[in-house]
């Protein structure tokens, strides 16, 4: 099996979006996410073994179904297709401002009001609702990262 492949930089119109193929690639990353519960936060973390940070929880999952996100909560904000808070769905990235006045926390979006991710030190991986006031006053955006990059 070939490794993960690098997610494109070009413009979502140039992108070959297949809804079927998005569900099923975002559903699996989300499944992936669900099961790192309990794995604790970690600062530069990115596996099981070694404990996670949001962005690499969220790099992770993905990873496992061949996609290869970014590192950097920034550079993740920038990938994919914008996604109206109304229309997110299982799988699709979740922004929020926490520390920083720009993006600086991502989740997995479970559904339309929950989310799972490394939230910080001292704690580990869990769901918890974005709907919630703190969440909600600091929600930046989502983003939707499983759609498949055009063919040859």
């Amino acid at each position: 099996m070939a490794g993960p492949t690098p997610f494109p930089r070009a413009p979502v119109a140039e992108w070959s979006v297949h809804a079927a193929e998005h569900t099923a690639i975002a559903s699996a990353a989300l499944a992936i996410a669900l099961t790192e519960r309990g794995v604790p936060y970690r600062l530069g973390g990115d596996s099981p073994a070694s404990g996670f940070d949001c962005s690499g929880l969220v790099r992770y999952a993905y990873e496992q179904q061949g996609i290869e996100l970014p590192r950097t909560v920034a550079e993740q904000y920038d990938v994919g297709e914008h996604v109206d808070r109304d229309d997110i769905q299982p799988g699709d990235l979740v922004f929020f401002s926490t520390v920083t006045r720009g993006v600086s926390h991502v989740g997995l979006a479970i559904d339309a009001t929950t989310f799972v991710h490394a939230p910080d030190s001292g704690s580990v991986v869990r769901v918890e609702r974005f709907d919630t006031r703190y969440w909600r006053q600091r929600f930046k955006g989502a983003r939707r990262v499983a759609s498949l990059p055009p063919s040859p």
